[in-house]
């Protein structure tokens, strides 16, 4: 299920000299994406809709739901007056985790965080990657020169973020654009996994700073480095580190950083 097109929205573009002269621009779409898990309401995001089928399989990960090895669960998408309703059935043996994490208000986008009820949750211990990034930091700005051409909507809308994968020697091979960072990304991990595509010494690139969610993220689907055009927090940094996930940040085409320790 894809975005319905819209007609353009009407500005007026108003110069520091005070001119003023019309113009057209299309705005990048947000909806409200209900969740429903074995029947259960389980989170609200506010999502761009499109490419939701991995929105929900790298959202599934992200929660610990399922897990790299399991089979990628069915998605049933039902469109309504208000937003859009993704169903999809897991196990019997995953409800008490889903009953455990019901969620109870809405989110901005699938941050992994909003409903967890205490600090201990928000910190529970990461898996170590296992997996091994292969590529060297010449392939990284390679990747950063193609990022571009695969940002179809943010070129039309200026207003969302892309999440790619990128092989070891530079070339961009899937990409996932959203409104939300932490929506990009986890369209990128289901993506790959509806796709049975794995890391290969590749990498991810992302369009966003370097969060603490997004660290949680990529550790889940065992992602070996992630590399950011912004800054990362401290946090992100220490958990990234003590994972195992190398990290190269502030990402630009003359220049980036690698988290050392």
């Amino acid at each position: 299920m894809n975005a319905i097109p819209r007609s353009p929205q009407r500005f007026d573009r108003i110069a520091a000299d005070g001119q003023r002269q019309p113009v057209d621009r299309e705005l990048a779409e947000e909806v409200p994406v209900a969740l429903e898990f074995n029947g259960l309401g389980y989170a609200v995001l506010m999502a761009t809709p499109a490419d939701l089928d991995d929105l929900v399989a790298g959202f599934l990960l992200a929660e610990r739901l399922q897990f790299p090895g399991d089979p990628v669960a069915s998605v049933a998408l039902h469109r309504t007056e208000q937003g859009i309703v993704a169903r999809a059935n897991l196990p019997a043996d995953r409800t008490p985790a889903l009953l455990d994490r019901v969620r109870h208000r809405a989110s901005d986008s699938s941050c992994g965080l909003c409903g967890i009820e205490n600090i201990e949750q928000a910190m529970r211990p990461l898996p170590s990657v296992t997996s091994r990034c292969t590529a060297s930091d010449e392939a990284v700005f390679r990747a950063l020169g193609e990022l571009d051409g695969f940002q179809p909507l943010n070129a039309r809308t200026g207003a969302v973020h892309v999440a790619a994968w990128v092989d070891s020697s530079g070339v961009v091979r899937l990409a996932r654009e959203d409104i939300g960072r932490h929506n990009a990304f986890d369209k990128l991990i289901g993506a790959m996994r509806r796709a049975g595509a794995q890391w290969d010494g590749g990498f991810a690139l992302l369009s966003s700073r370097c969060s603490f969610e997004l660290i949680e993220k990529a550790v889940l689907a065992d992602c070996p480095m992630l590399v950011t055009i912004s800054a990362p927090s401290r946090l992100a940094v220490n958990r990234a580190a003590a994972a195992g996930l190398a990290l190269r940040v502030l990402a630009r085409s003359d220049a980036l950083l690698a988290a050392v320790g």
